[in-house]
């Protein structure tokens, strides 16, 4: 006698830029340049209790981003 598992899995389809909506190739569920993913589970003490905020940014809006920091990155 056979019992089978159903498994359910996810691959990524496609990634855009949330800054300038630019379409980052995907081959095969990875992303075929690099990427900035960010996720943010938003604490108790802010005014966005318990909300998750994500996005994407390809390396050229992500350079543009940083640039405009006070204080610079670290290398």
């Amino acid at each position: 006698m056979r019992q089978y598992i159903l498994k359910e899995t996810k691959e990524v389809g496609k990634i855009f830029c949330n800054k300038c909506g630019r379409e980052i190739a995907v081959h095969q569920g990875r992303p075929e340049e690099d990427v900035l993913e960010v996720e943010k589970r938003w604490g108790y003490f802010s005014d966005k209790d318990n909300r998750v905020d994500s996005f994407d940014l390809c390396e050229k809006c992500y350079d543009e981003f940083v640039a405009t920091f006070s204080i610079p990155i670290g290398e």
